[in-house]
């Protein structure tokens, strides 16, 4: 199965909606910082989970960008980041 690593930005209109998002975004993935999540998978789980985060937003209130940064397993992710640093998510094992 081949892994993708992502940046998950969201904005959410609704404090109730923000927490589920949150909520469901820590199921997947590494959470960098307010709204921003780093997420590694494949094809399958990430379309689980467009449609769990499709199912929570409004169309006409929020907002979740999502980019794709490449194969997780060749990509060097170049990032710049002032104050506390991060780690990029390392392949693991995934508990349901």
């Amino acid at each position: 199965m081949s892994e993708h690593l992502y940046i998950v930005c969201y904005d959410i209109g609704d404090p109730k909606r923000w927490r589920r998002v949150f909520r469901l975004m820590k199921g997947y993935g590494e959470w960098v910082q307010l709204s921003v999540f780093q997420v590694r998978h494949g094809y399958q789980r990430h379309a689980e989970m467009l449609q769990l985060l499709n199912d929570i937003i409004k169309d006409d209130e929020d907002h979740v960008l999502i980019v794709d940064v490449g194969a997780a397993a060749g990509v060097e992710p170049k990032f710049s980041s002032l104050g506390k640093g991060f780690d990029l998510v390392e392949r693991g094992p995934i508990v349901i």
